[in-house]
């Protein structure tokens, strides 16, 4: 009998429908603020929320009900749409001022090419005779279960593959970038969208490995496969919950089209600087963080820096790299975590806070204090205060 609600169903039920209220609460965000990040996630979840409905209602009885149901037509693997989303959805995030352009579209060309293909196969199956008294036709059972579903079970997995490798490749372009402008990079790291990728990471691997043995080792019933989707529910809940209260627009308003000329540097030509710069340029820098103390500001980013310059933000940047060895983040952090040493010396910690004084030196958050100190010294702030009183 349908609807039943029993142990299968219901926790899918719950879970699925929490995950559209957040498709209807992004979508109408973007209405609103015109965010293409929030659109993309919301149609990230409604696939997602699409996939486990399918099952859900399946373990609600629908198909024992309602035996001619045309539904698996309809059962399209999301893989091919989910994963350009992702991907752009990474790419809206880590993106200054992103825009939706049509050259995007074509990242939707195989997964709209499988739905004109389910939409065709079902409507030639739909004009032959007893169509309506069956449950599926002659191509859906001689064409796509006999040889397009085996295809594309071959082309989902490394389609969904390639496009992980991409996101996490973007991710960490851009975690590199932001160091190349940032002396505080905390709130802009996004360890959000890591939790994301890393979510759904393990969903594909779940779900393949699922696939391999149900495929070649032994039958896998609803029962046994509801566990991926009882995951795939959690998951969807989680992002929808963490994407819409998550402000993931950070970077609409900066801008980083400039071009350093040098982003890394070989450790053998660390000591050697570049002859692209007077001898002059990098001693005004020296002198901006020496003298005027510029690394104080915890908001100082590399565009703050090339403005007391009054250089571009190119020229402070390939000065910083090939001059001095290090990247924007490592060469101002390194002045603040000097500072705090010297305020230490001073008895500081006396009146302040470890953070405290880590805050007056130009750290913004604990997390970056930690981590910069750590990365610098080897030791903790607090195992380096106690080694000093020792």
């Amino acid at each position: 009998m349908f609807p039943d609600f029993n142990r299968w169903s219901l926790p899918l039920l719950i879970l699925v429908l929490q995950g559209l209220v957040f498709v209807v609460l992004l979508l109408s965000r973007y209405y609103r603020k015109r965010n293409v990040s929030d659109l993309l996630l919301g149609l990230i979840l409604l696939l997602t929320c699409y996939s486990q409905t399918c099952y859900t209602v399946g373990f609600m009885g629908w198909y024992n009900e309602f035996r001619t149901t045309k539904i698996n037509y309809f059962l399209i693997n999301i893989a091919l749409g989910l994963a350009p989303l992702i991907y752009l959805y990474v790419k809206s995030v880590t993106t200054s001022n992103f825009k939706f352009n049509r050259s995007h579209w074509w990242h939707f060309g195989l997964a709209f090419a499988v739905i004109a293909y389910r939409f065709g196969i079902y409507t030639y199956d739909a004009l032959q005779p007893g169509f309506h008294e069956t449950q599926n036709g002659i191509l859906k059972i001689e064409l796509d279960e006999a040889y397009v579903q085996t295809i594309m079970g071959y082309i989902e997995t490394p389609f969904m593959l390639l496009y992980l490798a991409f996101t996490f490749q973007l991710f960490y372009s851009y975690r590199r970038k932001i160091k190349q402008y940032f002396s505080n990079t905390y709130k802009l790291e996004l360890n959000w969208i890591l939790s994301f990728l890393i979510l759904f990471s393990v969903l594909f691997v779940y779900g393949t490995i699922q696939d391999i043995i149900g495929s070649r080792f032994m039958d896998l019933g609803y029962e046994k496969r509801w566990w991926l989707n009882l995951l795939t529910a959690i998951v969807t809940l989680y992002i929808g919950i963490k994407g819409y209260f998550t402000d993931t627009t950070k970077l609409n308003k900066l801008d980083f089209s400039f071009s350093p000329k040098t982003i890394a540097i070989p450790e053998d030509d660390l000591n050697t600087p570049s002859k692209s710069y007077a001898p002059e340029d990098l001693e005004h820098i020296k002198n901006l963080m020496d003298v005027e103390s510029a690394y104080l500001d915890p908001e100082l980013n590399l565009s703050d820096l090339a403005k007391m310059a009054k250089m571009t933000r190119g020229q402070v940047s390939e000065i910083i790299n090939s001059g001095f060895g290090k990247n924007f983040n490592d060469f101002v952090n390194e002045y603040r975590v000097e500072a705090f040493k010297a305020m230490l010396k001073e008895d500081k910690h006396q009146q302040l806070s470890l953070l405290g004084i880590a805050q007056e030196c130009g750290f913004n958050s604990k997390a970056t204090f930690n981590r910069v100190f750590k990365k610098l010294t080897s030791f903790s702030p607090t195992e380096y205060l106690k080694s000093q009183v020792n």
